[in-house]
């Protein structure tokens, strides 16, 4: 009888996908798949939630580029991550989640926690499957190929209690289908974007998830100053152009202000050229925010429009480095802009310069200069987020990681962590308001515990701030969006960090200088007015 059980070939095939860490909470039903996920080289990690664990596991991904990995229990464990699931498929993030499951022949007679495993994450996931102890190869190769392939997203395998501890004979590797770049056909269309870029005189490119999943930085970049061409990303494509870039205009997407000057700048292109625009994390303001009949657009894209949030004149299904290539090879500088696009990048940086005391505005200012130039940061869903994206210089991608496409709460600690165990020499802060933070707190005692220092920022205004805003905006009565104040530095105490409470400039540099020499992780906790983001946003 072979030794090798079901569990060591799915733990066996994750080490060779590059998967080094795994994270959740383990119940009975995965103790075979957590044994072999020690002996196959992946360290797993125990969290105080499966879906803080499932963000640590996406913010491991920004590092070293492997696949995510959750493991949750069988009934509420797998239950409990349907949230992050759901946020890596609408953020493309490469997911894999093993769950626990009852055997077949059980839960034919058996209905504790026993439910549809399948069914639920069916509707979250690429994929899901359950695994079989003579095909196990063949369904993990699957699992990672459905899962990094196009557009990436979270791919789910049941694991069933009797199946992980079955013999499995181990088969030859499987030949993994190579990842052949793929660049827009000869024909007319391409011949027609090429004259349109040729004679263009006004270009714009708009940059989105698809270009950071694909690497892609450096395309855009030459492309933009082979063109002259000025670049907008989404917000989770900020980096894709470096910040300071002369051609760089910064996220776009969620900030009606940001949008009053860029969407009339689109608007004056005569072509548009969209090299991996996902829509997925932009609002309405973005919906046919571009002409195909009175501009030549050019749509790159991973997968096939079906959102018809905007339409194309030229619509390339490739990749977005060799349709650049194949598109602006050749192609002149365009002359049309002239000053315009250093007006909007002034107007923008007015637009958003911070308080000339204290706010919002200078949390976010002092801790881009105090902090070094190649901290990574993460930032929580809320009021704090829609300014700190504009604010927040990003030099390269995933520069600013966030939750865009499903903007889910309490992302930006767990993420973080998973930054920092990644990488432990490079910079790590996290911008959470201070609901946010309270839905993960928990997550603290786990990065004392993993013995990682990243550096977490609260804004503590004791409230729900844009969900507040849009009450008084609609003059509706101020309902269940406030709350009691937090002792966050004593609780980052009490769970093993350190922490301090700022309400100045001076207060706050002092504290983020202590807080990159220290061991362990610093909780900032920065007073700021609850209508601090009044006319900001």
């Amino acid at each position: 009888m072979s030794d090798t059980r079901t569990a060591d070939i799915l733990a066996r095939r994750l080490h060779d996908a590059g998967c080094r860490h795994a994270f959740g909470m383990p119940g009975g039903e995965v103790l075979t798949l957590l044994d072999a996920l020690h002996q196959a080289g992946i360290a797993f990690h125990l969290v105080k939630h499966e879906n803080a664990g499932g963000f640590m596991a996406e913010g491991v991904h920004h590092v070293d580029g492997a696949p995510a990995l959750l493991v949750a229990t069988v009934g509420p464990g797998a239950l409990n991550a349907v949230n992050v699931v759901e946020n890596a498929r609408q953020d493309r993030v490469p997911m894999i989640v093993v769950t626990g499951a009852i055997d077949a022949d059980t839960a034919a007679r058996y209905t504790h926690q026993v439910l549809d495993q399948r069914a639920v994450f069916g509707t979250v996931c690429k994929a899901s499957f359950t695994m079989v102890p003579g095909a196990a190869e063949v369904i993990v190769d699957k699992a990672l190929a459905i899962a990094t392939d196009g557009r990436p997203g979270p791919v789910h395998i049941d694991l069933p209690i009797a199946v992980a501890d079955a013999p499995a004979k181990a088969a030859p590797a499987l030949r993994r289908r190579a990842a052949m770049p793929l660049a827009p056909a000869p024909g007319a269309d391409l011949d027609a974007a090429r004259r349109a870029l040729a004679e263009a005189k006004r270009p714009l490119i708009v940059a989105g998830v698809d270009a950071v999943n694909e690497g892609a930085a450096d395309a855009i970049r030459a492309a933009a100053e082979t063109l002259n061409a000025p670049v907008i990303t989404a917000y989770k494509g900020k980096g894709l152009i470096d910040e300071d870039h002369p051609l760089a205009l910064g996220g776009a997407g969620l900030s009606p202000k940001a949008d009053t000057h860029l969407l009339p700048l689109v608007r004056e292109a005569d072509v548009v050229l969209l090299a991996g625009y996902d829509p997925i994390e932009m609002r309405p303001g973005w919906q046919d925010a571009f002409d195909p009949d009175g501009q030549i657009v050019i749509d790159i894209a991973a997968a096939p429009n079906t959102h018809y949030m905007h339409q194309g004149s030229v619509n390339v299904l490739g990749h977005v480095g060799p349709s650049l290539a194949a598109l602006t090879g050749g192609a002149p500088t365009a002359t049309g802009w002239g000053s315009r696009i250093a007006e909007v990048q002034a107007a923008l940086a007015e637009a958003f310069a911070p308080e000339p005391d204290w706010g919002p505005g200078v949390v976010i200012d002092t801790c881009r200069r105090v902090l070094p130039r190649d901290t990574r940061a993460t930032a929580d869903s809320g009021a704090h987020r829609i300014l700190l994206s504009q604010m927040w210089r990003c030099h390269a991608p995933r520069g600013l990681v966030q939750s865009s496409g499903l903007c889910t709460m309490g992302c930006a600690v767990p993420l973080a962590i998973g930054l920092k165990l990644a990488a432990p020499e490079a910079p790590v802060v996290s911008f959470s308001g201070d609901a946010g933070f309270l839905m993960v707190a928990g997550e603290l005692a786990t990065a004392a515990e993993m013995g990682v220092a990243p550096i977490f920022v609260v804004f503590v205004d004791r409230s729900l701030a844009l969900i507040e805003l849009k009450q008084r905006q609609r003059q509706l009565a101020n309902t269940g969006v406030d709350f009691g104040g937090t002792d966050f530095a004593g609780l980052a105490r009490a769970m093993g960090g350190q922490g301090a409470h700022v309400s100045d400039r001076a207060g706050l540099e002092a504290v983020l200088t202590d807080a990159l020499a220290a061991r362990t992780f610093t909780v900032i906790a920065a007073e700021i007015d609850r209508r601090a983001y009044d006319g900001r946003l």
